[in-house]
């Protein structure tokens, strides 16, 4: 009798932005709250092998406008690093606003074989 394997183990990277530090220092911000949501998405997908990276990818107060982000660059080093499997953001423009950008990061998605998940789009 065979039994059904495991599902593989996907490890989900959360990547959160707001453009303006309005906001950033109350206890419980705009970042706290994409995370949180997008914690719960992946949270409902460890059926099929989801979990959060305890890693937080936040940058506060950068236009979405820029690559020069420091957890942008983070997030893509550590994907380069082949240390993310799924990235998930509450939005798409919390990744970008440029498509331009856009394509340059699905690029390095795509050659490391990973996958993007926006929670509410």
């Amino acid at each position: 009798m065979s039994r059904a394997s495991p599902a593989a183990r996907l490890r989900c990277a959360i990547y959160t932005r707001k453009s303006t530090e309005e906001g950033l220092e109350q206890e419980f911000n705009s970042l706290d709250a994409q995370h949180e949501a997008c914690a719960a998405y992946i949270a409902s997908q460890a059926g099929v092998g989801w979990k959060s990276l305890p890693k937080r990818y936040d940058d506060g107060g950068i236009s979405g406008g820029t690559m020069e982000r420091p957890a942008l660059r983070e997030l893509l080093a550590d994907i380069r690093r082949d240390k993310v499997d799924v990235v998930v953001v509450y939005k798409i423009d919390r990744l970008t606003r440029s498509l331009t950008d856009f394509a340059k990061i699905v690029e390095v998605f795509d050659a490391r074989d990973v996958s993007f998940v926006s929670v509410t789009q």
